[in-house]
C-alpha cells in the first residue's frame, strides 16, 4: 500500500513549522509497513499538473490532507484535483476543522471519501489497510464516510493513552531545509490535552480534557534530534506545556542532565507558572513563553471561561522579567461582551505590559467550527457575518458584537499592521543613515530575508535560474551566475536577493552540483 499525505497551502505570514501532525501520521503508517510520500505545498508550489505526475509516478491507493479551517478550502480543491487524475484512489481529510464539520465538508466536497476525526494514527492505520483488504469503512472507528448513497459515522475512537507507545515523527520525509532556510521555526509535543473550557478554543476537544504525558526521557530524544537539524528555535506546541509543573520540571531535568543546548519556547498559562519553574525552564534552554491573555476586561475574561485574572497577567509578566523568559502574549478583541470601552481597556493593559518587558499582539474572534462561541453564538450576543473559511485568519473581522462592528475591529488591525510597517520603515531609514542598532538592523535583514526566499520557492526561480551547462568555471563562478540570473526573476533591490542567496548557501540550504556536464542549483529539501 502506498499513500500520499498532503500539506495544504498556509500563508508564511503566518510563521508555519513542518507539519508535526503529518509526520506522526507518517510514522504510524510507516510502522505498519505503509508507503508513505508527503506533499509540502506551503514551500513548494502548486499546479494540477505537477500534482498528476507525483500521482502517476507514485501510484498511491489512498490521499490524505491536513487542513485547518483558514486552509479547508484549498484542502479541498487539492482534493478534487487527485480525483480528477486518480479517481480510485481513497481520499481523506483530517484536521481540528473537518472533526468538527465532517458532514458539512463531505458534502461541500463531493470528491472526499472519508473525513477522520480526533488523532489520527491509529485511525489512518486501520483506514489503510481496509482499503488493502477491499472492505468497507463501517468497522474503522473515528470516521465520517460515504456508504450507500449516504454519510455514515462510525462509533468514535478513544484518545491514545500512552504517548510513548507512538513512534518518533518522521520528519525526514518533510522538506526541512525549505523551511530552515525560511527561517521557520520546529515545533514538537510532550504531551496532549487541555483540561481548561475556554469557549473560543477547540483544544479540548480536539486532544481531550485529560492531559497525556510523554515521557522526558523520550522528550529528551528528540529535541536532542531536533537540535542537529540546524533550526534557530524549537516551539514546544502543547496546549498548555506548565499543565503539570512535576512534568514540566522532570523534562527540564532531563534536558540539563543531558547538557542540551537547544533554544525552545512554549505555551503555558498565567496561573500555572512560578518563579521557581521558569527558572528551571530558563535554565534547561527556554527562551519564551506565550500567554493567552484574551483580555484585560474581567467580564469578559469570565464569559470566556479564562479563569485568569488582570493581577495574575501582571504577576506572571514579572516572573518572567525575573526569570530572564521573554514573555509573550496574545489579545483576542471582539469576543463576548467586547464593547469600545473594553477595547481600549485590553489596548491599554497591552501598552502597560509593554513597558514590563511584554511582547504581544492582537488577533480578532474566529469563531471556528467546534468552539462554544460558534455554537451558542446568538447567547453570546455574537454576530457571525461569514463562512467564507479563507477569511478566518484572525487578522480581519468575521463577527460582530451589539456595539462594536466590523469595521471598528478591522480599523484596529489595520493600524496595528499599519505601525508595525512604520516601525520596520524606521529602521530601515536608520539604517540608511547608519544609526540603526545591530538587533533592529538584523530584525530586519531577517524579515526580507524570508520574504525573498519564499518568493525564489515558490516562483521556482531557482529551479529555473539555477541550471546550465557546465564551462569550468569554479564554485564562486557558479555562486555569481545564480545570483544574477535569479534577481532579474524577482522584484527585489539586487543587494537584498544576493544577501538572501548567500546566506542560503552559506547555511547549507542551498547546494550546488554538476551532473552529467550541467550545474544544477538546487534548494536542500531533506536534512
Amino acid at each position: 500500500m502506498r499513500v500520499l499525505l498532503i500539506n495544504p497551502f498556509y500563508p508564511i505570514s503566518e510563521t508555519p513549522s513542518p507539519p508535526l501532525g503529518l509526520a506522526y501520521l507518517a510514522a504510524a503508517l510507516e510502522e505498519a509497513g505503509i508507503e508513505v510520500r508527503v506533499l509540502d505545498l506551503v514551500v513548494t508550489p502548486y499546479s494540477a499538473e505537477r500534482l498528476a505526475t507525483i500521482l502517476d509516478d507514485f501510484l498511491p491507493e489512498l490521499v490524505g490532507l491536513t487542513a485547518v479551517t483558514m486552509t479547508v478550502d484549498h484542502a479541498m480543491a487539492v482534493i478534487d484535483d487527485v480525483k480528477r487524475h486518480r479517481p480510485r484512489a481513497v481520499t481523506v481529510m483530517g484536521g481540528p476543522h473537518v472533526t468538527f464539520s465532517a458532514l458539512q465538508t463531505l458534502k461541500a466536497c463531493p470528491s472526499l471519501d472519508v473525513a477522520v476525526l480526533g488523532e489520527g494514527e491509529r485511525t489512518m492505520v486501520e483506514l489503510v489497510r481496509a482499503v488493502a483488504a477491499g472492505s468497507g469503512f463501517e468497522n474503522v472507528a473515528g470516521i465520517a464516510h460515504r456508504a450507500d448513497g449516504a454519510i455514515r459515522f462510525t462509533p468514535p475512537r478513544g484518545f491514545i493513552a500512552d504517548l510513548d507507545s507512538l513512534p518518533p515523527p518522521a520528519r525526514r520525509l518533510l522538506p526541512l531545509g525549505r523551511y530552515r532556510a525560511l527561517g521557520m521555526p520546529i515545533s514538537m509535543t510532550t504531551t496532549r490535552g487541555c483540561p481548561h473550557r475556554c469557549i473560543f478554543c477547540i483544544g479540548r476537544k480536539m486532544v481531550g480534557a485529560k492531559v497525556r504525558y510523554r515521557s522526558p526521557r523520550k522528550v529528551a530524544d528528540e529535541l536532542e534530534a531536533i537540535g542537529r537539524l540546524g533550526f534557530h528555535q524549537v516551539n514546544i506546541v502543547d496546549d498548555l506545556f506548565t499543565a503539570d509543573k512535576s512534568h514540566c520540571a522532570a523534562v527540564c531535568d532531563e534536558i540539563l542532565r543531558r547538557g542540551l543546548k537547544v533554544q525552545w519556547t512554549s505555551f503555558a498559562r498565567v496561573d500555572t507558572v512560578s518563579e521557581d519553574i521558569l527558572s528551571k525552564m530558563k535554565a534547561a534552554g527556554c527562551t519564551a513563553v506565550s500567554f493567552g491573555v484574551e483580555s484585560a476586561n474581567r467580564a469578559i475574561l469570565k464569559t470566556v471561561k479564562k479563569r485568569i485574572t488582570p493581577e495574575q497577567v501582571v504577576e506572571a509578566v514579572r516572573m518572567c522579567a525575573r526569570t530572564g523568559v521573554t514573555p509573550c502574549a496574545s489579545f483576542i478583541l471582539g469576543l463576548p461582551g467586547e464593547t469600545p470601552e473594553t477595547i481600549q481597556e485590553t489596548m491599554e493593559f497591552g501598552i502597560k505590559l509593554k513597558e514590563l518587558g511584554l511582547l504581544y499582539g492582537f488577533h480578532l474572534l474566529a469563531p471556528f467550527p467546534g468552539t462554544n462561541v460558534r455554537e451558542r453564538s446568538d447567547a453570546y450576543g455574537i454576530r457571525i457575518l461569514t463562512d467564507d473559511w479563507a477569511q478566518y485568519h484572525a487578522n480581519r473581522a468575521v463577527t460582530e458584537t451589539e456595539t462594536v462592528s466590523r469595521g471598528m475591529l478591522d480599523a484596529i488591525a489595520v493600524e496595528w499592521e499599519t505601525s508595525f510597517n512604520r516601525y520596520l520603515g524606521g529602521i530601515k531609514e536608520r539604517m540608511r543613515t547608519g544609526t540603526a542598532g545591530a538587533d533592529e538592523a538584523q530584525q530586519l535583514i531577517n524579515l526580507e530575508r524570508i520574504v525573498v526566499v519564499y518568493d525564489l520557492m515558490m516562483k521556482q526561480v531557482i529551479e529555473t535560474a539555477g541550471r546550465w551547462k557546465a564551462d569550468g568555471a569554479g564554485a564562486d563562478g557558479a555562486l555569481e551566475r545564480l545570483i544574477g540570473q535569479a534577481r532579474v526573476r524577482v522584484a527585489y533591490a539586487p543587494a537584498v536577493v544576493r544577501e538572501a542567496i548567500e546566506n542560503a548557501v552559506q547555511k547549507d540550504n542551498l547546494v550546488c552540483s554538476v551532473r552529467d556536464g550541467r550545474v544544477e542549483w538546487q534548494w536542500k529539501d531533506y536534512i
